[in-house]
């Protein structure tokens, strides 16, 4: 089975809402003021980032003079909202705010990710996850920290899946993440090496912008990922801009933030190296550590 879970039709179900809401002319803070809810809670169920009981669906639909056959057509969506994904067994050990991302990841057909800061968590080794997780989170318990390893082992299997096809990677590395090393010298050599050996994996496109390629369009824009869904099918999802930090996340959807993280991509492309001279430099380097231990 598909392991997207509850996140596409919770996404579904959320801007149908919101385009609902919008076509009856209601704002966030009047509809919220006369459900008796925060505006918060609104914001959460139009973007997908909760499951939503068939009830509110119908409140909020009521709210907004929706006909009784579309009432009927959100509450079957919400009811397909409560599948849960492999994520949930983890627990605490995945972020609230990033479940809805994993579940995206796992529905999407591509993912395009641009990277300016540490290597991406689909393609670490197991010896940079544990350094990341101890920088990042010292106070974790050893146990604590192996059970974020196992998560994102768990994500990795993404790229080798079978049913259904398993998304095709198309990463964009900064020269710094490849220059940036662990406390183990030698262990972040097995990381780049672990990089050229999965840059020639069918489904993964690996590029280095190097540090001498200049400024490129939107250069502010940061580390970003784009995710794009299956077109075939009759309610397609929309490409979607992630971005996350320590605190939560962003998701972009809108035709014009599209637009500018487009043309932030095609800028990175044009100056990064091809996949040859990237898995070259990316030798190059773990040679130069190598030499350096």
């Amino acid at each position: 089975m598909d392991d997207s879970g509850s996140t596409v039709p919770r996404r579904q179900l959320g801007r149908y809402l919101r385009e609902i809401r919008e076509e009856a002319h209601v704002t966030v803070s009047a509809a919220a003021k006369e459900l008796e809810w925060s505006t918060p809670r609104i914001w959460r169920y139009e973007t997908g980032q909760v499951s939503m009981h068939p009830n509110d669906v119908e409140a909020m639909c009521r709210v907004y003079g929706a006909s009784r056959e579309t009432i009927e057509t959100m509450r079957a969506l919400a009811r397909e909202t409560k599948a849960h994904g492999w994520w949930h067994s983890y627990g605490e050990a995945v972020e609230d705010w990033f479940k809805l991302y994993v579940g995206l990841e796992a529905a999407a057909t591509k993912i395009r990710k641009y990277e300016a800061d540490l290597i991406p968590g689909l393609l670490q080794t197991v010896e940079y996850m544990r350094e990341l997780i101890a920088v990042d989170q010292p106070g974790l318990s050893e146990t604590e920290r192996q059970a974020k390893v196992d998560v994102r082992l768990r994500r990795q299997r993404l790229l080798a899946r079978a049913v259904p096809k398993a998304p095709h990677l198309d990463l964009v590395l900064s020269e710094a993440v490849l220059r940036r090393p662990l406390r183990d010298r030698s262990a972040m050599v097995r990381q780049l090496d672990s990089l050229v050996v999965n840059g020639r994996r069918h489904n993964i496109r690996l590029r280095v912008l190097p540090l001498d390629a200049g400024l490129s369009r939107w250069a502010s824009t940061g580390t970003f990922t784009m995710l794009d869904f299956p077109t075939e099918v009759r309610e397609p999802e929309p490409t979607t801009i992630y971005m996350d930090g320590p605190c939560g996340a962003v998701y972009l959807d809108k035709t014009h933030e599209m637009q500018i993280y487009e043309d932030a991509w095609r800028s990175l492309v044009e100056r990064a190296l091809d996949e040859d001279e990237s898995r070259e430099l990316i030798t190059e380097i773990a040679k130069e550590m190598t030499h350096g231990t």
